[in-house]
């Protein structure tokens, strides 16, 4: 039976419950050597057994004198210095003393010479007949790295607990620690569970999900130096799932399930974690969006995590809880994620009660008041079960749980997923459509980064009039003119054209309530039909704006289902989750779905008129001129009219 989450924690009591209930200091250290240390932790401090450098040393390539005999030396009048015959290079410790009035040859990296205190570099010099003429005076020490400037004999090189990185093993190797005490990685075991999931290798049929999690998460904790386990996919079988979960707490310091954590009759997880007894789970629900379902649990201090199946929640949760304690068990300090301060671009509602974690991307904002840029944040949208949207966002921002809006333009702290964020060389915001998805993968390999939002062609279109974007591409018709696109435009903007492509009803081949029609015969029969179920369009997108025109006040059943893009359009269909909806020809035609043409748009691409000299926007317009590029489109049912 269905079971609800009648106990949920906030984030915090969480966290805290769970922490009370872990071992998260380092258990095991191992010796390793210094050619095998990149990216481990010290599990001591390493102490230098020598001075760095050992021995007093020449930077430059000159002669070794003493300062006084250069005093009042200049280009005009020399001073003149008798040479010695013993020069000292590098490797050779030298054996004759620089006395007064005398000067030696000496390397850059040589040893200096007794009586020595200062070195005159080559170019300040000249020699002739054994003699040394120097042209510019040196202070004593000049040129001179003297021993253990750098580091002296017994002083700690590198500190317990430090991630070693390609500056700690320069250290390392300097000091001579050829070998030393470091962390032994957290093994972390990773199982799938499910009947609906399967293998990336497998073929995907109806009803079945592959395993992204797993590979998310394996790849997540080896970001955090550990050592992730993959144990595979276990069935909703409750006796193989035990078997396995006891496996798992044998071979790993810490146990990820993926899926199964919630109440659901099939959801097996949480039963088989819950018959842990020291102390078991200390929580199972917590108001977090998204993430709501993660169960927490510890087996005599061994972490034991259920993360939600869907894979940003599942991310979002892992990050939150289960990173900062792999971190801890690898003697890691917690760290924290790097940070920006941006604008919201649009208003934002929340659920009272519940911390939400919203995924963002980044753009650049003109400021009048400052000389750099601000970023707006846009909600990348998409929901828990959404893979790409983690992969193509820049960064999330925290909800409180006692906050409901977020107004446009509120300041918001923005963390980083990634170590910085890299600004795109052309920002595209508005429709989306397969098309700018290729051309702007063209265009990446020529070598510019580009940014691409598909939040429909108005909010693209009030993008570019802040000048939040360098393209919006929209699809808007203008009922009065019947025009598309132009008519929209302000003085500040600059129309580029893009290509049409064929609107139409979209449908599954042999329904006769479509075959042999036209569009509009079709919309005007099953516009009152109960039974005929449509999908529509997101608000904001141009599509919306049509398909409202042709039903004109009539809302059909599955009206308020709303996809975001053409292809999952389509996708409703041929699942028969919807009987019909409005979407592209080349869609409809790859997923082989019926095709009534309905009207020809042209999708064009609107450039603030500041922006229309940068190096990325004129590369874009010149791939919309080459021929190849016009093959492609032409591949994906596009027109580029008047080319």
């Amino acid at each position: 039976m269905q079971q609800q989450f009648l106990d949920v924690l906030s984030r915090d009591e969480a966290e805290r419950r769970f922490r009370a209930a872990l071992q998260m200091d380092p258990q095991r250290s191992e010796t390793i050597a210094l050619e095998d240390a990149l990216g481990r932790v010290l599990a001591e401090d390493v102490v230098s057994r020598v001075d760095v450098p050992s021995f007093d040393r020449s930077n430059y390539d000159g002669f070794a004198v003493r300062a006084t005999d250069t005093i009042n030396a200049r280009e005009e009048v020399a001073k003149t210095l008798r040479l010695i015959s013993q020069e000292a290079s590098t490797a050779v410790v030298p054996t004759q003393e620089v006395t007064p009035g005398t000067a030696t040859a000496i390397a850059t990296g040589g040893v200096l010479p007794r009586g020595a205190d200062a070195i005159v570099m080559v170019e300040h010099t000249d020699v002739a007949d054994e003699r040394l003429l120097v042209r510019k005076a040196v202070a004593p020490g000049f040129g001179i790295t003297f021993a253990g400037t750098d580091m002296v004999t017994g002083e700690t090189a590198v500190c317990c607990g430090q991630l070693i990185t390609s500056r700690e093993t320069g250290v390392l190797a300097a000091v001579g620690a050829a070998e030393f005490s470091v962390w032994c990685r957290p093994v972390v075991a990773i199982l799938s569970t499910g009947d609906e999931i399967i293998s990336p290798r497998e073929t995907m049929r109806p009803g079945l999900v592959y395993d992204s999690n797993a590979y998310i998460l394996a790849d997540a904790v080896r970001e955090l130096g550990a050592e992730p386990r993959l144990l595979g996919i276990v069935r909703d079988e409750i006796g193989k799932l035990r078997e396995m979960l006891q496996r798992a707490l044998q071979q790993a310091d810490v146990v990820i399930l993926s899926g199964g954590t919630s109440k659901g009759s099939g959801d097996l997880c949480y039963h088989v974690v819950g018959e842990l007894k020291d102390p078991g789970i200390v929580a199972h629900g917590v108001a977090l969006k998204p993430g709501k379902p993660i169960c927490l649990a510890a087996d005599q201090g061994k972490p034991v995590v259920i993360l939600p199946g869907f894979p940003t929640s599942a991310i979002f949760t892992f990050h939150e809880f289960v990173a900062p304690v792999i971190r801890s068990l690898g003697g890691q300090p917690r760290g924290s994620r790097a940070s920006v301060d941006a604008k919201m671009a649009v208003r934002v509602n929340s659920e009272i009660g519940r911390t939400e974690y919203l995924l963002v991307g980044l753009v650049p904002r003109p400021s009048f008041e400052k000389q750099q840029d601000q970023l707006a944040a846009y909600p990348m949208g998409k929901g828990s079960g959404s893979v790409t949207t983690f992969s193509r966002a820049d960064g999330f921002i925290t909800i409180p749980r006692h906050r409901e809006i977020i107004e446009a333009d509120a300041p918001v702290k923005v963390q980083l997923l990634g170590n910085q964020t890299a600004p795109a060389d052309l920002v595209v915001i508005g429709s989306h459509c397969v098309g700018a998805e290729m051309l702007l993968g063209q265009l990446q390999q020529t070598g510019f980064v580009t940014k691409y939002l598909a939040v429909g062609s108005t909010a693209g279109l009030a993008a570019a009039k802040r000048g939040e974007c360098d393209l919006a591409g929209i699809h808007l018709l203008d009922p009065e003119t019947d025009t598309y696109n132009s008519p929209f435009l302000d003085s500040d903007l600059v129309l580029i054209s893009g290509y049409t492509r064929m609107q139409g009803v979209v449908y599954r081949l042999g329904d006769q309530r479509f075959e042999g029609k036209t569009a509009e015969e079709a919309i005007q029969k099953v516009r009152s039909d109960s039974s005929c179920v449509m999908v529509n369009r997101n608000q904001g997108s141009g599509t919306r704006i049509l398909i409202d025109r042709l039903l004109d006040g009539v809302r059909p059943e599955g009206y308020a289902v709303q996809a975001r893009n053409h292809s999952a359009i389509a996708a409703s269909v041929d699942q028969q989750r919807a009987d019909w909806g409005i979407a592209i020809e080349s869609v409809a035609r790859q997923a082989n779905l019926g095709f009534l043409p309905l009207a020809r748009e042209s999708f064009d691409f609107v450039v603030p008129s500041s922006r229309c000299d940068r190096p990325a926007v004129k590369s874009f317009q010149s791939l919309l001129q080459d021929s190849n590029i016009r093959k492609k489109l032409e591949n994906l049912g596009l027109e580029s009219p008047g080319l």
